[in-house]
């Protein structure tokens, strides 16, 4: 799923008009072929890119990230349940609802730049 020239996000039957496309940088290559590709051959997201409603989530979480022109603007999309941690620099979203998956990532730049750090299943006590 990539970024159009035009702008234009499509998310399954939704089609977004972008005037102002965040910045998303990947920090780990291995997210970015997830993204891009809906899995990934070899690497630590192996196992979980058999997971076709997780992957489908994170591509659809990664596209908002794209879609908005701020982060705060994450909190109307509930399913997400973004929030900023506490004592920590991160923040994250639920990558698909009734999941424990999250993707965590550091908002740089007041919001306008995000690196994406891992999927962390840790979140809520389930380590």
């Amino acid at each position: 799923m990539k970024i159009p020239q035009n702008n234009t996000l499509n998310l399954g039957n939704f089609y977004y008009l972008c005037s102002v496309i965040m910045k998303v940088i990947f920090k780990d290559p291995e997210l970015e072929e997830l993204y891009h590709n809906g899995g990934i051959a070899t690497g630590r997201y192996k196992v979980l890119s058999r997971n076709k409603k997780l992957i489908a989530g994170y591509q659809r979480a990664v596209t908002l990230m794209y879609a908005v022109s701020k982060t705060d603007e994450l909190r109307s999309y509930s399913y997400l349940h973004y929030e900023r941690l506490k004592k920590d620099p991160r923040s994250s979203v639920r990558i698909q609802n009734g999941c424990i998956e999250r993707l965590l990532f550091i908002e740089t730049d007041e919001g306008i730049e995000v690196e994406l750090l891992e999927i962390d299943s840790s979140h809520y006590g389930n380590r």
